[in-house]
């Protein structure tokens, strides 16, 4: 695996922002993407905001697909592979007649389809459903959407990892070309704030009520978000022959899976998660500059999630930040909009806040949660967790081009 592969593409489709600069000003600004819900009628829940993307027009990004064809999950996987293709600056020509490819990570595939297919069945019985809309459904149509409207011949992987998989989905990326056998991949994830969700967690009691507080003593719980997160990789070499921006360097990844508990996180396999994935890379603890946090603001997990660091990295570990104050838990999407925040901030040397933070947890001593305003930093080396129910953790790595 000598093959470097590096981010010269990125694609954000969030509540924040639209395409790489308008996001990577929002993280600057710690704007907050979290309003009312819109999607559906949510009146009758206690608590009523997520971190929609409320201007999205697929019409305005997507070329080659019809948008009345797919669903919501899959406009926003092929609108953001649409927007980190065109960031990349590759001829769409030559990325047509290349080895490329697309791996798309997701936690609910097509909710609001299948909410839409469910809410047909219950009303009118099965001969009421939609033929169109049953085709909507598959969620593996999240990873096609990206390779027709790119016009990729290559694999479309579509990894259902839940709330990690989108950092699945770029180690998989990697690998493809590390190895070879592809030249080019579209790698991230995408979901859509739907009410089966929204209501699941309300019961679990892990929603909050109006703004999410990643690493606060007052921490209650997450907002769901919604969008799509792509990133292009390609091979250091073909990027400097084209003459491409690169944003940063995937330097390596881990993976692994306690299956201790559906829902509680496990400290001792998340720190195992980190040694893997500092292994893969090549690194050391001490080398990483930055940890872009899972971060979702719920008690137990920030409270593990912080242990673990403490464990890997001593008592002064490298500042930790969560984007998910600012986005909402993007689901399948979230470890796609940390990759791309993390490679924004090697590119641009800053550190993302983690805003709606009042007050320090003294529970967390030696963690630095970047609060509420941006920092800048050189970032040389950047780690980029994820994890997910039923213990599934994935984190990247990612550095500057030396």
């Amino acid at each position: 695996m000598d093959r470097r592969v590096v981010i010269t593409g990125l694609g954000p489709v969030s509540s924040v922002g639209i395409g790489a600069e308008a996001f990577g000003a929002a993280l600057r600004a710690g704007r907050s993407g979290i309003s009312p819900i819109a999607s559906f009628d949510a009146s009758g829940f206690p608590h009523f905001k997520a971190g929609e993307v409320h201007d999205f027009d697929p019409k305005a990004v997507v070329r080659s697909l019809s948008p009345d064809e797919w669903g919501r999950t899959s406009l926003f996987a092929a609108a953001a592979g649409r927007l980190a293709v065109e960031d990349s600056g590759i001829d769409p020509q030559l990325l047509a007649r290349s080895r490329a490819g697309s791996s798309i990570g997701t936690t609910s595939g097509e909710s609001q389809v299948i909410e839409q297919l469910t809410a047909q069945w219950v009303d009118d019985g099965m001969p009421s459903i939609s033929p169109d809309l049953v085709r909507q459904a598959p969620a593996s149509r999240l990873a096609v959407a990206v390779n027709r409207e790119l016009g990729l011949t290559g694999e479309a992987m579509t990894l259902s990892t839940a709330c990690s998989a989108s950092n699945y989905a770029l180690g998989y990326a990697y690998d493809q070309i590390a190895t070879g056998d592809a030249d080019f991949m579209v790698a991230g994830g995408a979901d859509s704030v739907c009410r089966w969700a929204h209501a699941g967690f309300f019961r679990l009691g892990a929603l909050t009520e109006h703004a999410c507080s990643p690493f606060d003593a007052n921490r209650s719980g997450i907002l769901t978000g919604e969008g799509g997160a792509a990133l292009f990789l390609e091979t250091l070499e073909s990027a400097e022959q084209r003459g491409a921006h690169v944003y940063a360097e995937v330097l390596g990844y881990g993976l692994n899976c306690d299956a201790n508990h559906m829902v509680a996180p496990d400290k001792d396999s998340i720190a195992e998660c980190m040694r893997r994935a500092h292994r893969n890379a090549g690194i050391e603890a001490s080398d990483v500059d930055y940890i872009c946090a899972h971060g979702t603001g719920t008690p137990a997990n920030d409270a593990v999630e912080s242990k673990a660091v403490l464990d890997v990295f001593g008592p002064t570990p490298p500042p930790i930040s969560s984007i998910k104050s600012m986005l909402g838990h993007t689901m399948g999407a979230a470890s796609g909009f940390g990759a791309i925040a993390s490679a924004l901030g090697i590119d641009q040397g800053f550190l993302p806040p983690t805003t709606n933070h009042t007050t320090p947890d003294p529970e967390l001593v030696g963690i630095d949660p970047v609060p509420n305003v941006a920092r800048e930093a050189r970032l040389d080396v950047v780690q980029n967790n994820g994890f997910a129910f039923g213990g599934n953790n994935a984190i990247t790595i990612l550095g500057r081009v030396a």
